[in-house]
């Protein structure tokens, strides 16, 4: 057999295929891709780490208080006090504002009071019309108790000067009718003649004229004195009119005192002394009586409202011992006292930060401040607190 060439044994055998490498689990990226995501896993394992701090501080740190104590937190407010008129009218001026400080006295605002000074004055002019009137009624009571008594005893000297004419005129009655029966007898004994026993006989009616004259004197004098003895009761009836006069003039001051503390009470002025929370009004408006202008809060009675948990709630009592901590102050703590524990329960206030998400229902807790040193605290400012419900337990600072 002849060779067949090496190029036909070529042609003859069938191609082999290459073989093909097993695919890899995966590529690694390109050097800049993996500089790329380097700094993304960095910031990963950091928030990890927060994430677990974050988890460690709710579960561990807040409730690391020891036993006896209760944290909490609200906002500082106050005892507020609205300034209101009593009366209606326009607001002529307004002199403070909104975060002013006030001292109790101090005048806030001013309403027109132009009608009210008319009523006043006028008050006034009658008041003294009646002091006036009352003086002459005193003058008129001095006098007749003066003059009466002079009256009196003048009309009784009358009386007794009566008594004594009349007295006079029948003695002088009794002793002509005596002459004229001796002249008659001394007549027909013709002793005397006629004319002697005629005279005796006028004599005698004379004297009877003379005492009936007397009779009616003494009648008019004890008239007299019965009118004069009437200035008793004129000095009665006078005193009486004094008192009226009296009376009227204290109605009349009345009046005055009614028109001058209505005029007072347009001047609007603060209660206490305390901080101008809001300003309700403004000058020139018309307001009701009653209507608010400003809301006063007393500086020195101020207190945190806080909310306790129903769980804790059963463990505070009245007057049990609070320290109050705020970052407007680091480091420093100001004592207060349980005051005010609400009676039912609420859910929790959004503004309020509790330990526990499951807490749904808490209760309103007002912690007094002691004291308010400089007026450092004002209301608004948020605060923690922490609330000593048993003895012997160190004070602590709030963990949140």
């Amino acid at each position: 057999m002849a060779n067949n060439p090496p190029e036909a044994e070529a042609k003859k055998a069938p191609a082999e295929k290459p073989e093909t490498p097993p695919p890899a689990a995966s590529a690694p990226p390109p050097a800049d891709k993996k500089a790329k995501w380097k700094p993304y896993a960095i910031y990963g394992g950091i928030g990890l780490v927060v994430v677990a701090g974050v988890f460690i501080a709710v579960h561990f740190i807040n409730r690391g208080l020891p036993e006896g104590l209760i944290q909490a937190n609200g906002r500082i407010e106050g005892d507020s006090v609205s300034v209101a008129s009593k009366f209606p009218g326009r607001i002529a001026k307004l002199l403070v504002r909104e975060g002013d400080s006030v001292t109790s006295g101090q005048v806030l605002a001013v309403l027109e009071d132009t009608q009210l000074q008319a009523k006043v004055s006028q008050a006034r002019a009658a008041v003294a019309a009646l002091a006036a009137q009352l003086k002459a009624a005193e003058t008129s009571l001095a006098v007749l108790k003066q003059e009466v008594p002079l009256v009196i005893e003048i009309a009784q000297a009358g009386v007794a000067n009566a008594h004594a004419v009349l007295a006079k005129a029948d003695a002088s009655e009794k002793q002509a009718a005596l002459d004229a029966r001796r002249f008659r007898e001394l007549l027909g004994a013709g002793t005397i003649d006629n004319h002697r026993s005629e005279m005796a006989d006028l004599a005698v009616t004379a004297a009877a004229s003379e005492a009936e004259a007397a009779r009616t004197g003494l009648t008019r004098a004890e008239k007299q004195l019965s009118q004069a003895l009437l200035g008793v009761d004129r000095i009665h009836a006078q005193s009486d009119g004094v008192a009226a006069f009296a009376a009227q003039l204290e109605q009349g001051r009345a009046v005055q005192a009614e028109a001058e503390s209505v005029l007072n009470d347009l001047t609007l002025v603060a209660p206490i002394s305390g901080v101008i929370t809001t300003r309700v009004r403004d000058a020139g408006e018309v307001i009701a009586a009653g209507s608010p202008v400003f809301d006063l809060v007393n500086l020195d009675r101020l207190y945190l409202k806080v909310y306790v948990p129903e769980s804790q709630i059963g463990q505070l009592r009245l007057d049990l011992p609070a320290r109050i901590f705020t970052d407007a102050f680091p480091g420093k703590q100001f004592a207060a006292a349980v005051r005010y524990i609400a009676s039912r329960a609420e859910f929790t206030p959004k503004e309020v930060q509790t330990p526990d998400e499951r807490v749904k229902l808490v209760y309103a807790v007002k912690l007094y401040l002691d004291a308010n040193p400089d007026h450092r605290f004002t209301p608004g400012l948020p605060a923690d607190a922490v609330i000593r419900w048993q003895e012997g337990v160190e004070w602590q600072k709030p963990k949140w």
